[in-house]
């Protein structure tokens, strides 16, 4: 079996939340800054150096508490997500990287957002919550029914799609294990696509460039012929 954490980039998430964290602060200068959350259980075996996902964003823990832990937060990391606007006693999902050995229960999460989206509504079916969010196109033609997305941090299976964004089946347990029922319409949510997705189109669009040069009659015999 291959190994995913290397095939990740050394780090991967399952986007099963362990507990939720609170904000102690965030200090930004400019568009980076520091990050404080308190927390307890994600502390345990943690290191300096380690990677915690925070609302879906890896970050790297830079200092250890008692009940917390900071972490940098890079400018790239505030403008692709929804960090930049926690304030003081904010809610955020967290989860530990996944150890070698770990049970694997969500789906392949990497922890690097690739966007945000805006929850367009909740609507309660008996038990459930229909939660409804736009987004970009850019995000949105990964997205399939049936297929897999991390929203904050939390690995949910795609209901339905449209033109415009996309709907989720939040359940009971689900909610109350994460932040995500606690949000309203207007929110904002940091949005993963499936990495499986993502090398998928990569391929594609490898093929496709192969495709097109040999239609226009440039191999890779031609240019090996000519010296490139």
């Amino acid at each position: 079996m291959p190994d995913m954490q290397k095939g990740t980039g050394g780090i991967m998430f399952t986007g099963i939340v362990e507990e939720k964290g609170k904000v102690r602060y965030i200090q930004l200068t400019g568009e980076s800054g520091m990050l404080a959350v308190k927390a307890r259980k994600v502390l345990e075996g943690t290191k300096i150096g380690d990677s915690i996902a925070v609302n879906g964003v890896c970050l790297t823990v830079t200092s250890i508490q008692p009940d917390g832990f900071t972490a940098d937060v890079m400018a790239e990391t505030i403008r692709r997500s929804s960090l930049g606007s926690c304030k003081t006693g904010s809610q955020v999902n967290l989860e530990r990287a996944m150890a070698a050995d770990g049970r694997f229960g969500g789906h392949i999460v990497s922890g690097h957002i690739d966007g945000t989206g805006v929850i367009r509504s909740m609507l309660r079916e008996e038990n459930a919550i229909w939660v409804s969010i736009a987004t970009s196109p850019q995000i949105l033609h990964l997205i399939v029914e049936k297929g897999s997305v991390c929203i904050d941090g939390i690995s949910l299976t795609v209901a339905k799609v449209d033109e415009a964004g996309f709907q989720v089946s939040v359940i009971p347990h689900t909610g109350e294990e994460t932040t995500l029922l606690k949000k309203v319409p207007g929110d904002l949510v940091n949005l993963e696509n499936d990495v499986v997705g993502k090398y998928i189109e990569k391929l594609l669009g490898i093929r496709k460039n192969e495709e097109e040069k040999t239609e226009s009659g440039i191999t890779m015999e031609f240019l090996e012929e000519f010296g490139f």
